[in-house]
């Protein structure tokens, strides 16, 4: 089922995104080369918990941590610890917020230090996929148009998108339907309508499409070690087309 928001939860949304950006800001202040990942999970985790709101992660299908930190070749769910950033890393922070029952949910993949060209133009194509597949997000629309532009635009850049992990509602849980792959034919699957509140986040391998799964049961890899960004923002569809309720992110570069 999919839920069509009124206007206020889609108030409390907002406010919980607000929260969201916060967490993001102070991460990204305290990123550097040299610094344990561990260090970053506890500056967001404080500034979370300081705004009344609940680290939407922590805890969730038991992951221990209240981010994910997802460096170079790791793809999603990189549990933070003692690995220790480097100068040239892609860092991919993946946050979600819970406040007063609502759920907000972002990713952005960082650059540390001076990376490598090919490094860049993978976050700038992953970052274009996120935007465009957004703009697919339109009254009227069929959910796999979103899928299928974000594809569409990914492989014509000569990526790869990630099949085993997918796009979600968001609202008072953290996932809920429809489910949102990154790939597949247009016009199909249920029609967009105002209300509906999705989290649209592309995950771009510079490779092969291909995975591997760490023995920690979380941690998702690219099968041939390259580079994988992602990113993520959580989107309300209204009479005038997308919000974007993450959108302040989009400062921190």
């Amino acid at each position: 089922m999919i839920f069509l928001r009124e206007k206020d939860e889609i108030h409390k949304l907002k406010e919980s995104a607000k929260v969201l950006v916060n967490g993001f800001k102070a991460v990204f202040n305290t990123l550097e080369a040299e610094i344990e990942t561990r260090v970053l999970d506890t500056v967001a985790e404080k500034e979370i918990l300081k705004w009344g709101a609940i680290p939407a992660f922590k805890g969730y299908r038991g992951f221990p941590a209240s981010i994910c930190i997802s460096i170079n070749d790791v793809i999603v769910h990189g549990i933070p610890g003692d690995e220790i950033i480097q100068d040239g890393d892609i860092v991919s922070i993946d946050m979600g917020v819970k406040l007063n029952g609502y759920f907000s949910d972002a990713a952005r993949t960082f650059k540390v230090g001076g990376i490598s060209e090919d490094k860049k133009r993978l976050l700038k194509v992953t970052k274009k996929s996120l935007y465009l597949g957004i703009e697919e997000f339109q009254k009227g629309n069929r959910l796999s148009d979103i899928s299928h532009k974000i594809q569409s635009y990914v492989e014509k850049k000569g990526y790869s998108i990630v099949r085993e992990l997918v796009g979600h509602g968001i609202g008072t849980s953290l996932h809920e339907d429809p489910q949102i792959p990154n790939f597949g034919s247009p016009h199909q699957g249920p029609t967009l309508k105002p209300g509906m509140v999705f989290a649209i986040e592309p995950m771009v391998n510079m490779g092969k499409k291909e995975v591997s799964f760490d023995d920690d049961g979380w941690t998702v890899r690219t099968a041939d070690k390259k580079p994988s960004a992602h990113f993520e923002h959580t989107v309300v569809l209204t009479e005038n087309g997308p919000e974007i309720l993450t959108i302040d992110i989009e400062e921190l570069d």
